[in-house]
């Protein structure tokens, strides 16, 4: 069962900036034919809406793993977590980030949680999440601990 689920959904600003593919399409099929130059610019448009819509990472807490993109951490082998925000948030990302921690970050996601990893035999030592709700993730994380 899953407890919490998000999707890392691009911001309206990066789907109004994909409508510059409009413009692009239309300035190069529009010379050959006009009817074909609005169709190509309307088809372009909407498959960058789709892959920017469908490719956006699912962050996901079920009763036995915590699961960022494609990578799954059973909930026995979570351990600290810490949410931060803003200014401290830009530090995990940049200056205090360890070269081999798991990423699932998103530069339009402000919050991100660090979750530590408890298991010896993971070559990385903490999981950094972008999240938009980082007290309802480390909440829903904590309640699959409580059930182990």
């Amino acid at each position: 069962m899953t407890t919490y689920r998000e999707r890392l959904l691009p911001g309206p600003w990066q789907y109004i900036a994909s409508a510059l593919i409009i413009p692009a399409a239309l300035l190069v099929f529009l010379p050959i034919n006009a009817e074909v130059g609005v169709w190509a610019a309307a088809i372009l448009f909407a498959a960058s809406v789709l892959v920017l819509t469908f490719t956006s990472p699912v962050i996901e807490v079920s009763e036995s793993a915590l699961i960022a993109g494609r990578a799954r951490l059973p909930i026995e082998n979570v351990g600290a977590m810490n949410g931060f925000t803003k200014s401290e948030a830009t530090l995990e990302r940049g200056q205090r980030l360890d070269a081999r921690a798991w990423l699932v970050i998103r530069g339009w996601v402000d919050p991100v949680v660090k979750v530590e990893i408890r298991d010896e035999r993971d070559p990385a030592p903490y999981w950094l999440v972008s999240t938009r709700q980082p007290e309802a993730l480390m909440r829903a994380i904590d309640q699959a601990r409580a059930r182990l």
